[in-house]
């Protein structure tokens, strides 16, 4: 790969790489398309999948196609008229309401994190390391993930050299980059520690207990109690959240990942957050996306159970 590539690589983030190949191949591989592609065969392609497909895939098979052509030098077929009518009849045909993540209550937090302090208690007692280093990883990423807020890949990319916690005080988390991030820039982010639930206190036991001194932050743990060198993939976050709120006897099926995002900007906003302030700690760029994750159904507020953390 020459030098050129390689930058130009860097430009499109991994996952939409992969979701761009992939569209590409259904494609011409599924569908049994060709490339370049005409309007009039994009037109068809999404009358052929628009019942079946929601629309933001369909969105996104059209950006996959657009940027396949323009990267080729062909002009781009998905901006022609047919097609962006054919769109706007399926979005009128196939209306679909956007599926959401169910918020993680904060009382299902505490019910949770309580379960696997009592599961690395016992662990701890029995010298039963592999079960240890999972509670405690597991406590780790779910109050991190919540207090701040994270998306399951901004987790997975958490380097312990980029974070820096002190007991009982606060942590401080640099992400190089992040989806909110368009420009690379890299971006701080801080938490106090905290009287219950401490996002900070768990980081420390976890690394204590797995003796981390650099490298990702969280990794797999196999059956004999070993690290992973690599960090999490984000497609690995939904079963572990989903595993460890079932052990505390909490109905999973509904929650995901976006979960503790959303779990926490609900809170938040409850707890008296103005959405300025929400938006900036949390990342958002626009109303529109911040309002998506604010559930209306008020949550048990809990007092000064959080200061409202800083973000850089």
């Amino acid at each position: 790969m020459s030098e050129l590539d390689r930058y130009l690589q860097a430009a499109t983030r991994d996952n939409t790489r992969r979701s761009y190949r992939a569209a590409i191949e259904h494609f011409e591989v599924s569908w049994g398309g060709f490339l370049p592609a005409t309007a009039d065969s994009i037109a068809r392609y999404l009358v052929a999948y628009a019942g079946e497909l929601s629309i933001n895939t369909l969105k996104l098979r059209l950006s996959a196609l657009a940027q396949w052509h323009n990267s080729q030098g062909f002009a781009d077929p998905t901006k022609a008229p047919v097609v962006r009518k054919v769109f706007k009849g399926i979005r009128a045909l196939h209306p679909a309401q956007e599926k959401q993540a169910e918020p993680l209550q904060l009382q299902h937090l505490e019910q949770a994190v309580a379960w696997l302090e009592q599961e690395a208690q016992a662990a701890k007692s029995a010298g039963d390391q592999p079960t240890l280093l999972r509670a405690r990883r597991d406590a780790a990423l779910i109050l991190l993930g919540f207090w701040r807020g994270f998306r399951s890949d901004e987790l997975c990319r958490l380097q312990i050299e980029h974070v820096q916690a002190s007991a009982g005080a606060g942590i401080t988390l640099y992400l190089p980059r992040s989806k909110s991030d368009r420009e690379n820039l890299g971006k701080t982010y801080q938490t106090p520690a905290l009287q219950r639930l401490c996002p900070v206190q768990a980081y420390i036991d976890w690394i204590s207990a797995a003796a981390l001194v650099r490298g990702p932050v969280f990794r797999g743990i196999d059956r004999w109690g070993h690290l992973s060198e690599e960090g999490l993939h984000a497609n690995s976050v939904i079963p572990l959240l989903r595993q460890a709120l079932e052990r505390a006897g909490i109905p999973a099926e509904h929650y995901t990942s976006h979960s503790l995002r959303r779990g926490f900007a609900t809170w938040a906003h409850q707890s008296g957050w103005d959405l300025k302030s929400l938006m900036s700690y949390v990342g958002w760029k626009d109303m529109k996306s911040a309002m998506r994750y604010v559930d209306a159904n008020p949550f048990p507020v809990m007092p000064r159970i959080v200061e409202k953390p800083v973000v850089i």
